[in-house]
């Protein structure tokens, strides 16, 4: 008897240090925690400045691929980020956005230099030539291409989700288009608390 109850005062002390595992965060976007793509870039900014992830640590970093002639998707996803700078008040700082564009044959250093920082002063336009834009497209699993349109001109088809990196320089989200500000800012705040 004595055996018996030795082996459950072991077994409830084994028990007791195994309680629930944390929960995980519950974010709105997709969870790519892990992920073997999107580890980074080597472009410039818009201020003419190299630029790498690594350059944004301690930040929560947004990375969203478009171009400045787009007449829905990208205007609109910087302009969801732009608010979520404003709401997160003190914290809006712990935020960097960036915006690469996948026509660099129009989207030149001065177009860029207007256009982003005309959504939020903090926010990056980044660019290289044709070779680095289809690397980095490629390491992020972007894809894009031109349409041709009447005149002789032309518009982009490309991805529309946004990366979300956390503090530490993880990769951590996949944001869907459409999906609107406050998911943005939910998942955002989520990751700003936990660093």
């Amino acid at each position: 008897m004595k055996a018996f109850a030795a082996v459950l005062l072991l077994a409830g002390a084994f028990l007791a240090g195994c309680g629930p595992t944390p929960k995980a965060p519950a974010f709105e976007f997709t969870d790519i925690t892990g992920a073997e793509f999107a580890r980074g870039f080597q472009l410039t900014d818009h201020t003419g400045k190299a630029r790498t992830l690594a350059d944004f640590a301690g930040k929560a970093v947004v990375v969203f691929f478009g171009f400045t002639r787009c007449p829905d998707v990208c205007p609109t996803t910087m302009g969801e980020l732009a608010m979520v700078k404003k709401e997160l008040g003190k914290d809006a700082a712990r935020l960097q956005v960036l915006f690469i564009t996948i026509d660099p044959e129009r989207d030149t250093q001065e177009l860029l230099a207007q256009y982003v920082p005309g959504f939020h002063p903090d926010f990056l336009g980044l660019y290289g030539d044709a070779a680095a834009t289809a690397r980095t497209a490629k390491e992020y699993k972007v894809i894009y291409q031109k349409q041709p349109l009447a005149g002789g001109n032309y518009s982009m088809d490309h991805s529309a989700g946004t990366y979300i990196y956390d503090t530490a320089g993880r990769l951590r989200l996949f944001a869907q288009y459409g999906r609107g500000a406050p998911a943005f800012l939910h998942d955002i705040r989520l990751l700003l608390q936990s660093s």
